[in-house]
């Protein structure tokens, strides 16, 4: 649900830029963690397991075989949003600040 909502308003997005711009975009990669989903959106065969799928989330489907989106696969540990939504440990807390680029402010580091 979270992915095909993502791949909405990344739609809305390329439209705009295209508007702007006028270029055809390449495809917009949506990282996720849930291989479920990356098989299913790639996956043109219609299961019975994925019968109660609503039929707004067959959109996914639909432009990732038209190859308006691409689904990658990211670990858990690799999620920069954990950051903003996990609690973690300094060091991993660290990692992802890092990896965002986000610098420390010297004027609030308090000195031992």
């Amino acid at each position: 649900m979270v992915v095909s909502h993502a791949t909405c308003e990344a739609i809305w997005m390329r439209k705009i830029l295209v508007g702007l711009f006028g270029q055809q975009m390449d495809p917009t990669v949506i990282y996720c963690n849930n291989q479920s989903c990356i098989k299913s959106s790639e996956n043109r065969v219609f299961h019975d397991r994925s019968k109660h799928i609503n039929i707004r989330y067959h959109h996914l489907r639909d432009c990732v075989l038209r190859l308006i989106m691409l689904i990658e696969y990211i670990l858990t540990e690799k999620r920069d949003a954990h950051i903003l939504t996990k609690e973690l440990s300094r060091c991993k807390f660290e990692f992802h600040r890092d990896r965002i680029t986000v610098a420390d402010n010297p004027f609030l580091v308090e000195e031992c």
